[in-house]
């Protein structure tokens, strides 16, 4: 019974050990969301992309180690309007073809006065760019919400050609639900 009880204790000590020390998470695609929204002719219009994938590693005690390396499929655009779906598709928007993943890395976490910050390489039709935008943790169902939103300019990814109804610049929402692997 004794040998039992250190059996026990060990395993909750290396638990609590691994909790400290950070833990590896998986997106969850089902409970996360991709939006984005941008002006064409004037007007505000969005979409939102699926298959969420990667691997996040988090310690609530120490942000600033966290690192995320998450894509989606870019193939999945949905705007509620499948004829626009299929042309953003194409060459000349996503190419989701030959690009099939839009792909984020962090390189640096860091805290603001607001907050948190995480900076890293974003990779839209196989060009890469720094970008870096605010965002927060919280606990929901045992696991972790992370939100956050930034603007690019989709010229800076050959995304949409040369269209002068399109507006360069867009932004993103991200809600990454994210449990224990």
């Amino acid at each position: 019974m004794k040998g039992y009880k250190r059996l026990i204790a060990l395993l909750m000590f290396a638990a609590f050990g691994q909790m400290v020390n950070g833990q590896q998470l998986k997106p969850v695609d089902a409970q996360s969301t991709v939006k984005f929204s941008i002006k064409n002719f004037g007007i505000n219009t969005g979409g939102r992309f699926t298959g969420l994938k990667g691997t996040i590693h988090y310690d609530p005690a120490k942000p600033q180690e966290s690192g995320f390396d998450v894509w989606v499929d870019a193939k999945t655009i949905d705007t509620d309007l499948s004829a626009r779906d299929k042309h953003l598709r194409k060459e000349e928007y996503f190419d989701a073809d030959k690009f099939p993943e839009i792909h984020f890395v962090s390189t640096a976490v860091k805290q603001t006065s607001k907050g948190w910050s995480v900076t890293g390489k974003l990779t839209i039709k196989g060009i890469t760019k720094e970008i870096s935008f605010p965002f927060t943790t919280a606990i929901k169902n045992g696991a972790y919400l992370f939100a956050g939103e930034f603007k690019i300019n989709r010229r800076d990814f050959k995304v949409g050609g040369s269209s002068t109804f399109l507006s360069d610049n867009l932004k993103v929402y991200l809600s990454v639900f994210a449990t224990k692997t």
